[in-house]
Protein backbone atom coordinates (compact mmCIF):
# COMPACT_ATOMS: atom_id res chain seq x y z
CA UNK A 1 0.00 0.00 0.00
CA UNK A 2 1.21 3.12 -1.18
CA UNK A 3 -1.64 5.81 0.08
CA UNK A 4 -2.18 7.04 3.53
CA UNK A 5 -5.90 6.82 5.19
CA UNK A 6 -6.76 9.85 7.20
CA UNK A 7 -9.86 10.08 9.37
CA UNK A 8 -10.49 13.78 9.59
CA UNK A 9 -13.27 14.94 12.27
CA UNK A 10 -15.16 17.98 10.89
CA UNK A 11 -16.35 19.08 14.48
CA UNK A 12 -20.33 19.30 15.26
CA UNK A 13 -21.72 21.51 12.54
CA UNK A 14 -20.05 24.74 11.94
CA UNK A 15 -17.25 24.42 9.08
CA UNK A 16 -14.98 27.44 11.13
CA UNK A 17 -14.43 24.88 13.83
CA UNK A 18 -12.11 22.60 11.34
CA UNK A 19 -8.59 22.50 12.73
CA UNK A 20 -6.13 23.96 10.18
CA UNK A 21 -4.84 20.11 9.48
CA UNK A 22 -7.71 19.11 8.59
CA UNK A 23 -8.59 21.75 6.24
CA UNK A 24 -4.99 21.14 5.16
CA UNK A 25 -5.14 17.66 4.41
CA UNK A 26 -9.25 17.69 2.72
CA UNK A 27 -7.79 20.24 0.33
CA UNK A 28 -4.90 17.85 -1.02
CA UNK A 29 -5.91 14.59 -1.02
CA UNK A 30 -7.48 12.39 -3.94
CA UNK A 31 -10.43 10.95 -2.35
CA UNK A 32 -13.03 11.86 -0.18
CA UNK A 33 -14.73 9.19 1.49
CA UNK A 34 -17.48 9.40 3.72
CA UNK A 35 -20.75 8.00 5.59
CA UNK A 36 -24.00 8.74 3.85
CA UNK A 37 -27.78 7.68 4.49
CA UNK A 38 -29.78 5.48 2.98
CA UNK A 39 -31.24 8.86 1.22
CA UNK A 40 -27.87 10.14 0.47
CA UNK A 41 -27.96 12.62 3.13
CA UNK A 42 -24.17 13.09 4.68
CA UNK A 43 -23.59 15.27 7.44
CA UNK A 44 -19.58 15.48 7.44
CA UNK A 45 -19.81 16.18 3.86
CA UNK A 46 -22.33 19.40 4.33
CA UNK A 47 -20.04 20.12 6.97
CA UNK A 48 -16.96 19.88 5.22
CA UNK A 49 -17.87 20.96 1.49
CA UNK A 50 -16.38 24.26 1.42
CA UNK A 51 -12.45 22.96 1.90
CA UNK A 52 -12.42 19.61 -0.41
CA UNK A 53 -10.03 19.49 -3.24
CA UNK A 54 -12.13 20.25 -6.40
CA UNK A 55 -10.62 17.31 -8.14
CA UNK A 56 -10.80 14.91 -5.53
CA UNK A 57 -12.81 11.90 -6.36
CA UNK A 58 -15.98 11.71 -4.01
CA UNK A 59 -16.48 8.12 -2.07
CA UNK A 60 -20.42 7.84 -0.48
CA UNK A 61 -20.39 4.98 1.55
CA UNK A 62 -24.09 3.96 2.89
CA UNK A 63 -24.11 3.34 6.23
CA UNK A 64 -27.55 1.75 7.44
CA UNK A 65 -28.87 3.83 10.53
CA UNK A 66 -30.41 0.48 12.32
CA UNK A 67 -29.88 -1.12 15.56
CA UNK A 68 -28.72 -4.43 14.38
CA UNK A 69 -24.83 -4.67 13.89
CA UNK A 70 -25.03 -6.61 11.14
CA UNK A 71 -26.20 -4.45 8.37
CA UNK A 72 -23.18 -1.69 9.63
CA UNK A 73 -20.94 -4.64 9.56
CA UNK A 74 -21.17 -5.49 6.41
CA UNK A 75 -21.36 -1.59 5.02
CA UNK A 76 -18.10 -0.87 6.73
CA UNK A 77 -16.83 -4.39 4.95
CA UNK A 78 -17.80 -2.84 1.77
CA UNK A 79 -16.27 0.97 2.37
CA UNK A 80 -12.82 -0.56 3.94
CA UNK A 81 -12.62 -2.54 0.07
CA UNK A 82 -13.70 0.68 -2.02
CA UNK A 83 -11.01 2.46 0.19
CA UNK A 84 -8.37 -0.16 0.04
CA UNK A 85 -8.37 -0.43 -3.69
CA UNK A 86 -7.74 3.55 -3.43
CA UNK A 87 -5.06 3.17 -1.02
CA UNK A 88 -3.28 0.14 -3.36
CA UNK A 89 -3.55 2.04 -6.02
CA UNK A 90 -1.38 4.93 -4.67
CA UNK A 91 -4.02 7.67 -3.69
CA UNK A 92 -4.44 9.19 -0.39
CA UNK A 93 -7.93 8.97 0.72
CA UNK A 94 -9.72 11.34 3.17
CA UNK A 95 -12.63 9.42 5.67
CA UNK A 96 -15.00 12.38 6.95
CA UNK A 97 -16.00 11.96 10.40
CA UNK A 98 -18.59 14.39 12.35
CA UNK A 99 -17.27 15.17 15.52
CA UNK A 100 -14.35 13.51 16.77
CA UNK A 101 -13.23 10.51 14.54
CA UNK A 102 -12.81 8.15 17.73
CA UNK A 103 -15.61 9.78 20.16
CA UNK A 104 -18.01 7.35 19.16
CA UNK A 105 -17.02 7.85 15.77
CA UNK A 106 -17.54 6.06 12.52
CA UNK A 107 -14.30 6.19 11.95
CA UNK A 108 -12.78 3.30 14.54
CA UNK A 109 -14.81 0.80 12.20
CA UNK A 110 -12.33 1.34 9.47
CA UNK A 111 -9.16 0.81 11.82
CA UNK A 112 -9.24 -2.44 12.05
CA UNK A 113 -10.33 -3.20 8.78
CA UNK A 114 -7.34 -1.20 7.27
CA UNK A 115 -4.80 -0.06 9.58
CA UNK A 116 -2.68 -3.53 9.16
CA UNK A 117 -2.59 -2.83 5.23
CA UNK A 118 -1.93 0.96 4.58
CA UNK A 119 -1.17 3.88 6.66
CA UNK A 120 -4.00 4.92 9.09
CA UNK A 121 -3.47 9.12 10.38
CA UNK A 122 -6.01 10.26 12.81
CA UNK A 123 -6.53 13.98 12.69
CA UNK A 124 -8.99 14.85 15.48
CA UNK A 125 -11.79 17.33 15.67
CA UNK A 126 -14.26 18.98 18.30
CA UNK A 127 -16.67 17.31 20.20
CA UNK A 128 -20.57 17.44 20.07
CA UNK A 129 -19.68 17.66 24.27
CA UNK A 130 -17.35 20.33 24.10
CA UNK A 131 -19.47 22.50 21.41
CA UNK A 132 -22.34 21.81 24.13
CA UNK A 133 -20.44 23.08 26.64
CA UNK A 134 -19.58 25.92 25.08
CA UNK A 135 -23.00 26.93 23.94
CA UNK A 136 -24.20 27.14 26.99
CA UNK A 137 -21.48 29.09 28.21
CA UNK A 138 -20.45 26.49 31.16
CA UNK A 139 -17.52 24.25 32.17
CA UNK A 140 -18.04 20.35 32.09
CA UNK A 141 -16.84 19.72 35.09
CA UNK A 142 -14.03 21.40 37.48
CA UNK A 143 -11.19 20.75 39.70
CA UNK A 144 -11.26 16.89 41.66
CA UNK A 145 -14.89 16.33 39.79
CA UNK A 146 -15.68 13.29 37.57
CA UNK A 147 -17.37 14.05 34.77
CA UNK A 148 -19.02 11.12 32.65
CA UNK A 149 -20.30 11.16 29.44
CA UNK A 150 -23.33 8.31 29.17
CA UNK A 151 -24.79 6.92 25.85
CA UNK A 152 -28.59 7.18 26.39
CA UNK A 153 -29.50 4.06 25.01
CA UNK A 154 -28.38 2.29 28.19
CA UNK A 155 -30.66 0.56 30.59
CA UNK A 156 -31.88 2.17 33.09
CA UNK A 157 -30.24 0.08 35.54
CA UNK A 158 -26.80 1.13 34.33
CA UNK A 159 -27.49 4.51 34.07
CA UNK A 160 -29.12 4.66 37.69
CA UNK A 161 -25.62 3.29 38.71
CA UNK A 162 -22.94 5.68 36.85
CA UNK A 163 -25.83 8.76 37.94
CA UNK A 164 -25.38 7.97 41.46
CA UNK A 165 -21.77 8.88 41.91
CA UNK A 166 -21.19 11.63 38.73
CA UNK A 167 -21.52 15.67 39.83
CA UNK A 168 -21.12 16.02 36.06
CA UNK A 169 -22.89 13.80 33.77
CA UNK A 170 -22.75 14.35 29.51
CA UNK A 171 -25.51 12.58 28.01
CA UNK A 172 -25.14 11.49 24.36
CA UNK A 173 -27.53 9.89 21.64
CA UNK A 174 -30.65 11.52 23.84
CA UNK A 175 -33.43 11.28 20.72
CA UNK A 176 -36.09 8.89 21.14
CA UNK A 177 -34.89 8.18 24.77
CA UNK A 178 -35.64 11.74 25.53
CA UNK A 179 -38.31 10.90 28.13
CA UNK A 180 -36.81 8.35 29.81
CA UNK A 181 -33.75 9.56 30.83
CA UNK A 182 -35.24 13.24 32.16
CA UNK A 183 -37.23 10.67 34.24
CA UNK A 184 -34.01 9.36 35.64
CA UNK A 185 -32.51 12.37 35.82
CA UNK A 186 -35.41 14.11 37.90
CA UNK A 187 -34.89 11.00 40.11
CA UNK A 188 -31.09 11.05 40.70
CA UNK A 189 -31.38 14.69 41.00
CA UNK A 190 -29.31 15.93 38.09
CA UNK A 191 -32.43 17.39 36.11
CA UNK A 192 -32.45 20.75 38.33
CA UNK A 193 -29.81 23.12 36.06
CA UNK A 194 -29.24 20.48 33.69
CA UNK A 195 -29.49 22.04 29.62
CA UNK A 196 -30.65 20.26 26.40
CA UNK A 197 -28.47 21.32 23.67
CA UNK A 198 -29.89 20.66 20.32
CA UNK A 199 -27.02 20.80 16.86
CA UNK A 200 -24.45 22.38 18.80
CA UNK A 201 -22.84 25.59 16.33
CA UNK A 202 -25.48 25.13 13.76
CA UNK A 203 -27.96 27.31 12.87
CA UNK A 204 -30.16 24.61 14.40
CA UNK A 205 -29.01 25.12 17.67
CA UNK A 206 -31.87 25.39 20.37
CA UNK A 207 -30.61 25.50 24.16
CA UNK A 208 -33.94 24.62 26.46
CA UNK A 209 -33.37 24.33 30.05
CA UNK A 210 -34.49 20.22 30.41
CA UNK A 211 -37.36 21.09 33.00
CA UNK A 212 -39.10 23.11 30.65
CA UNK A 213 -38.57 21.40 27.24
CA UNK A 214 -41.17 20.88 25.69
CA UNK A 215 -40.69 20.08 22.05
CA UNK A 216 -42.11 18.16 20.50
CA UNK A 217 -38.73 17.16 18.40
CA UNK A 218 -36.39 14.89 20.03
CA UNK A 219 -33.53 14.90 17.92
CA UNK A 220 -30.67 12.90 18.09
CA UNK A 221 -28.06 14.75 17.86
CA UNK A 222 -28.48 16.30 21.00
CA UNK A 223 -27.18 16.72 24.45
CA UNK A 224 -27.96 16.98 27.80
CA UNK A 225 -25.54 18.75 30.22
CA UNK A 226 -26.00 17.91 34.02
CA UNK A 227 -24.53 19.16 36.83
CA UNK A 228 -24.80 17.91 41.01
CA UNK A 229 -21.10 19.45 42.10
CA UNK A 230 -20.32 21.96 44.24
CA UNK A 231 -19.45 25.07 41.75
CA UNK A 232 -22.02 27.72 41.46
CA UNK A 233 -22.05 27.52 37.48
CA UNK A 234 -24.06 30.13 36.07
CA UNK A 235 -26.04 29.39 32.72
CA UNK A 236 -25.24 31.71 29.91
CA UNK A 237 -27.99 33.55 28.80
Amino acid sequence: MTGTLYLVGVGPGDPELLTIKAVRCLGAVSVIAYPSSDDGAALALDIAGGYLNPGALRLPCAIPMKRARSPGQVAYDAAAAAILDHLGAGRDVAWLCEGDPLFYGSAMYLVGRIAAAAQVVVIPGVTSLTAAAAAIGRPLAARNETLKVLPAPLEDEALRAELAVAPAVAIIKVGRHFDRIRTLLVETGHAEGAMVVEHATTGRQRITPLLAFGHAERPYFSTILCYRGTEAWSVAS
